[in-house]
């Protein structure tokens, strides 16, 4: 198996077990990934997914080049390129539930176009991100020379594209691609934290706050509040967005039931 998966309390948990190449992604485990995102798309009982990889020394180091992916390369790989990019992730829209990635080492490749689509980053210290594609003649095709440069200012997006360098995570942070970096020791600790924050929300609102985020990034301030996304309806129309102000006013918690 090369990517574990769990779900327990709410939390989906995928793990990328490829240590011995240092977690990069061959044509079994992007298999695996799909698999994966679509079940957590059909399981509502799945609030947070949190991803990672195997050991301390890489996140993800991307595709694995000695790997044969169906023997494509070049235009014939672009031309077939899953259209949720990278792990059909990076891309993807279907996803509603919040990703958390756990960088516990090395992100480059197509691992950096994995946390690039995710929607919160905690890093350890000694974690390093890049797209070093250019250096062995490649692009990063699966979403990384389209996702970048819309995350963080364009001449910082094309220092690391165009060079193929790697920056810490202190850096990374510094452009605004990660929330907290802590040290290695602290890692999952601060992960919890932010995922008990979101169990804390009440999920239907969580979902169609991130699908109107990523279905309205490219559309104009009116087009983007005129939208009507069906997730936007069922969160304001559900059993909890009464439970929230009842709760306030009776001042405890709210039981979310997600419906």
């Amino acid at each position: 198996m090369t990517v574990k998966y769990s779900v327990e309390g709410h939390v989906a948990r995928v793990t990328i077990d490829r240590i011995e190449r240092m977690n990069a992604v061959d044509e079994a485990t992007a298999d695996k990934l799909e698999e994966i995102w679509k079940r957590v798309e059909s399981d509502p009982d799945i609030r947070v997914v949190v991803l990672t990889g195997s050991g301390d020394k890489a996140f993800c180091a991307g595709a694995d080049m000695k790997a044969t992916n169906n023997g494509k390369s070049g235009l014939a790989y672009w031309a077939d390129a899953r259209p949720g990019g990278f792990g059909g992730l990076t891309l993807r829209k279907s996803l509603h539930v919040p990703v958390i990635a756990r960088v516990n080492g090395l992100a480059v490749g197509g691992g950096f176009e994995l946390v690039l689509g995710c929607d919160i980053v905690i890093a350890a210290e000694h974690a390093s991100f890049g797209l070093p594609e250019a250096k062995v003649g490649r692009m990063p095709v699966d979403g990384g020379m389209i996702m970048l440069p819309r995350l963080i200012p364009q001449k910082l997006a094309m220092g690391m594209l165009l060079t193929g360098n790697r920056v810490s995570a202190a850096e990374a942070q510094s452009y605004g691609l990660i929330n907290e970096v802590v040290d290695a020791s602290g890692l999952d600790d601060a992960v919890d934290r932010w995922v008990e924050q979101i169990l804390e929300c009440a999920p239907l609102s969580v979902k169609a706050i991130k699908e109107c985020v990523k279905e309205t990034s490219d559309l104009s301030v009116d087009e983007a509040q005129a939208k009507r996304l069906p997730s936007l309806i069922a969160a304001l129309e559900s059993e909890d967005s009464e439970e929230g102000p009842r709760a306030f006013r009776e001042k405890r918690k709210p039981e979310w039931r997600g419906k």
